[in-house]
């Protein structure tokens, strides 16, 4: 059963993130579970593989970074987490799983939800017979004045 719209289990319980694990069809593995908490147990948040790996470094799980960037395609997988890639090089995961978009500041390259309804998608082109569009995602990118 996949998740729909936006929840993203801010504060989790331990027991509540096993749970949500296993309605996504995933077994809740001690490092599944300590990821887990380490994504949604902070609310919404674009985080990346490596810079999971350094948190989950810091609060002593012992993972290695090949392991997270599994989780995380698993997480994204089961619904749990959506994938948004900026420029074929840096890859983020969303723990907001809901349509919308983001603001990517380029000094800091910070990816930031763009608040409600910001953008308006028309005239999206036609799609190749037998396929159809799953999503579109925007990135604004934002820098300084200068």
């Amino acid at each position: 059963m996949r998740p729909t719209g936006h929840d993203n289990m801010h504060g989790c319980p331990v027991h509540e993130l096993r749970a949500k694990l296993r309605q996504s069809g995933l077994r809740p593995t001690r490092q599944r579970v300590a990821l887990g908490w380490l994504l949604f147990g902070k609310g919404d948040r674009h985080i990346t593989a490596e810079r999971l790996f350094e948190e989950a470094s810091g609060a002593r799980v012992p993972i290695s970074l090949a392991t997270v960037y599994n989780t995380l395609h698993q997480f994204t997988e089961a619904g749990l987490l959506r994938e948004i890639a900026v420029d074929g090089s840096k890859t983020y995961f969303d723990t907001n799983v809901s349509d919308h978009h983001h603001f990517l500041m380029e000094e800091s390259n910070a990816l930031v939800d763009i608040p409600g309804a910001g953008i308006a998608v028309a005239q999206l082109p036609d799609v190749p017979e037998g396929m159809e569009i799953a999503r579109v995602d925007v990135i604004v990118r934002l820098r300084k004045k200068s």
